[in-house]
């Protein structure tokens, strides 16, 4: 096999005889490029932070901070790669590291180089001229609590100025992704570039795990050190990154970065504009997809709840053919779906009209960044005399899967939305779900937890008005 190809601060790289399962992280620190470091390995704390160079809707190019601990070296074949040291010298630091040592914003250093690699990405941000965006620094920590003075820095960035080459970049164009195929030590790694092709791969590899954002087969690989025969990207896979708007519904692409549907669809669906900022942080929405999330089919995954208070269809496609099934009917049980051997899902399909009145709620140990204890999410439709014409009120947390209260939902249908309608469904949602204790919760916190974001649903809604926040 060709060795992989990439682009290296500015320089053409190329890598052979790697195992597929090597992370970027990994590479560039026994490349001796140890600015990039290592703290969590997991994509919670920021540290390993690098830019990427990469093109957005409108067709510009820009730079988009990932964790280089969750991302496959493999993975960053035909890509362009910028680390900490591709960015100054001692003797000549780029305004960004220059704003940094000025204000006196590092510490123990630790956190340092995570940090100025993402706020160089807010410093070539197009339209950072109405001010800097704190959450461009929301996926790193600093242990030291020093955050005052590193968002002071990222204020008092200063304009590029022409003739700066990072700037000049972003002016040209990207190739597209090519397809890859690596082996070594009888491990393999494939990114196809058509459908049909990524068919015929899941036919002589069955046991081959596809990676769609990778944010947490990554994490099985560097924490639970799972190493699998065969590693499917499906990041090539454009006919995975559709975004279409019919009459009857709203089709997302599975395979779409949640950071680019949270500025495409921003404005349009309240509920989505509620997950995505609480859905944990920038640099891993700049990774992982809607279709990852819900495939992985975890009981606290954040979207799950919002899509099935929305009654979303997943389209589900294999070498056979093409069916839609009710999301409701996706998760057979604890981390398990629907899918057929052979079979991965194409698209979520949000049917129209959206409700008028929902919200989505998240309880954690922090505000972001942080993994669910229960999340919720609470649709409602009217029709013309006012009564409650359709109902989904959704959890995560509180069962082996992503679950909605049928009981609680069917009390509320023909009501008023007053208080006795509350009262109804409140009793349904007391025995609606038997959850478990765990580190994050008690059975009998997540018990309340059900009835009381309910009753806060209510008691912020009570007109019927739409809550878009």
């Amino acid at each position: 096999m060709e060795p992989i190809q990439f682009v290296l601060n500015g320089k053409p790289t190329q890598v052979a005889g790697i195992d597929p399962h090597v992370t970027l992280l990994e590479y560039l620190r026994g490349q001796n490029m140890t600015g990039t470091k290592e703290g969590c390995g997991e994509g919670e704390c920021g540290a390993c932070a690098v830019a990427l160079v990469v093109k957005g809707q409108d067709g510009k190019l820009r730079y988009e901070v990932v964790n280089s601990c969750l991302v496959l070296l493999v993975e960053v074949a035909g890509k362009e790669v910028i680390t900490v040291e591709g960015l100054g010298e001692p003797s000549a630091l780029h305004p960004v590291q220059e704003a940094m040592a000025q204000g006196g914003a590092s510490q123990c250093g630790y956190c340092t180089p995570g940090f100025v690699m993402s706020l160089f990405a807010e410093y070539y941000r197009e339209g950072r001229g109405t001010g800097f965006d704190p959450e461009a620094i929301s996926g790193n920590l600093c242990r030291c609590t020093g955050y005052r003075p590193i968002r002071d820095a990222g204020r008092c960035m200063a304009t590029p100025a022409q003739g700066d080459p990072f700037l000049e970049r972003l002016g040209g164009s990207l190739p597209p992704l090519p397809r890859v195929h690596v082996e070594h030590g009888g491990r393999r790694f494939y990114r196809p570039r058509a459908l049909k092709d990524l068919f015929g791969l899941m036919k002589s590899e069955p046991e081959a795990k596809l990676i769609a954002g990778g944010t947490d087969v990554t994490v099985e690989i560097t924490q639970r050190h799972a190493r699998f025969p065969a590693l499917i990207s499906l990041e090539g896979l454009e006919e995975l990154r559709v975004l279409e708007r019919t009459p009857e519904f709203l089709e997302i692409g599975a395979g779409i970065p949640l950071r680019e549907l949270e500025e495409r669809l921003h404005g349009e669906l309240p509920l989505f504009d509620e997950l995505f900022p609480l859905f944990a942080s920038r640099m891993i929405r700049s990774r992982a997809t809607l279709g990852g999330n819900l495939v992985n089919a975890s009981p606290i995954g954040d979207s799950a709840p919002v899509l099935l208070a929305l009654d979303a269809r997943v389209r589900l496609a294999s070498a056979q053919g093409e069916r839609v099934v009710p999301l409701s009917s996706f998760f057979v049980g604890y981390r398990k779906t629907a899918l057929a051997p052979g079979e991965i899902m194409a698209s979520v399909r949000v049917p129209r009209p959206f409700p008028e009145v929902s919200r989505f709620y998240k309880v954690s140990k922090r505000k972001l960044d942080d993994i669910s204890t229960v999340a919720a999410a609470f649709a409602l439709s009217f029709d013309r005399a006012g009564r409650i014409s359709q109902a989904r009120l959704a959890y995560g947390g509180v069962g082996p899967t992503p679950a909605r209260a049928t009981d609680a939902e069917s009390c509320l249908v023909g009501m008023t939305w007053g208080e006795e309608a509350m009262r109804k469904a409140r009793g349904a949602l007391a025995t609606a779900f038997q959850p478990i204790s765990d580190h994050r919760g008690s059975a009998n916190y997540r018990r309340e937890m059900i009835v009381k974001l309910f009753e806060k649903f209510h008691a912020e809604h009570k007109g019927g008005t739409s809550c878009a926040s």
